[in-house]
C-alpha cells in the first residue's frame, strides 16, 4: 500500500465532491435535490465504479419507494451535468473529479481492488479526433477505458 493511499481522506472526497456539485447546481440554476445528492454521495463512497442496481439496493433504507426509474433519473440528471461518468464496459458509475469543466477523459480501471481512475489528456483527444475525422466519422459520444492492475494491487 503507498503512503498516497494510507494518507487518503475518502470522507473529504465525498465532501468536496458535494460542495462541487452544489456549486455547479448554484451556478447554473440547477436544483441538486436531496436524492440527487444522495445518489452522488453513494457514488462516491468508493473510487469503485457502482451499478444502478447496487446504488437503488442502498438507497432504499432511506428512500423505500426509490425503483429503477429513480435512480436512472438521477444517474441521468448528474451524468448531463458532468458530476458522474458512465464506464460503458460495467455498465456503472463513477464521480467526476473535475466537474467544473467539459471534458473527455479516460478511466484506468483496476482489475483486482475494482478502482477507476479518471485521466484526462489532450493528445489522446486529439489522436481520436483526428483518427475519426480521417475516416470521415463524427464522434458523439466516447468513453476510453483500459483494465489493468494498479500500482497498489501489483505491489500487492
Amino acid at each position: 500500500m503507498s503512503s498516497d493511499h494510507q494518507l487518503h481522506d475518502h470522507q473529504q472526497c465525498i465532501r468536496d465532491a458535494i460542495t462541487r456539485a452544489e456549486k455547479i447546481c448554484a451556478e447554473r440554476s440547477l436544483r441538486l435535490t436531496d436524492l440527487r445528492k444522495r445518489v452522488l454521495e453513494l457514488i462516491w463512497n468508493s473510487h469503485r465504479p457502482v451499478g444502478a442496481y447496487a446504488l437503488l439496493d442502498e438507497l432504499k433504507p432511506d428512500h423505500p419507494a426509490a425503483a429503477p426509474p429513480t435512480i436512472y433519473r438521477a444517474l441521468d440528471f448528474l451524468q448531463e451535468h458532468g458530476l458522474v461518468h458512465r464506464i460503458q464496459s460495467l455498465n456503472a458509475f463513477v464521480g467526476c473529479d473535475d466537474p467544473e469543466h467539459n471534458h473527455r477523459g479516460f478511466f484506468l480501471i483496476c482489475n483486482d481492488c475494482g478502482n477507476a481512475v479518471e485521466i484526462e489528456d489532450r493528445i489522446i483527444d486529439k489522436t481520436v479526433d483526428e483518427t475519426a475525422a480521417n475516416y470521415g466519422f463524427e464522434v458523439q459520444s466516447r468513453t476510453l477505458e483500459a483494465t489493468g492492475l494498479c500500482q497498489q494491487c501489483r505491489a500487492a
